[in-house]
């Protein structure tokens, strides 16, 4: 299994095709998640769709739907820059709502602030119209094995 989910991540960091390892999270898959590669960099997508909204009189975002967007981004962010042959596991994660994500596209970027031989910590900004206007922030601690 190790070997398969290696070879995964070696092929997404290469060809910059990251389904195949977004097939192996179901909750990935449920929310429609996608991987975009600008250069070297990954932003994360998280198409808008009606099951994932939390108030329709807004409409908004489900605040959870958001959070585990942004946990998967910075789960799949530690794994391909560490090369990872598996899931990290979630240690903590703490999110900052910082406005209302409305009834659109939202994206997200991670950034790796220390990894060690067995934690890695992320800080993951999500938004949809703007990066400089942050719909949520968080930040990720990840047992790696």
């Amino acid at each position: 299994m190790n070997q398969h989910i290696e070879q995964l991540v070696r092929d997404a960091h290469q060809t910059g095709d990251y389904r195949p390892l977004i097939e192996q999270i179901p909750y990935a898959q449920m929310l429609g998640m996608r991987v975009l590669r600008l250069g070297e960099e990954m932003v994360f997508h998280l198409p808008i769709s009606k099951d994932n909204i939390g108030n329709p009189v807004l409409p908004a975002l489900h605040g959870g739907v958001l959070a585990g967007f942004m946990e998967l981004a910075a789960m799949l962010h530690l794994m391909v820059s560490m090369n990872s042959p598996t899931f990290p596991k979630i240690i903590d994660f703490s999110v900052d709502y910082l406005r209302a994500g409305l009834s659109r596209d939202t994206y997200a970027t991670c950034q790796v602030w220390r990894q060690g031989r067995r934690v890695g910590n992320v800080a993951i900004t999500a938004w949809q119209t703007r990066s400089d206007e942050p719909v949520a922030t968080a930040r990720a601690h990840f047992k790696l094995d």
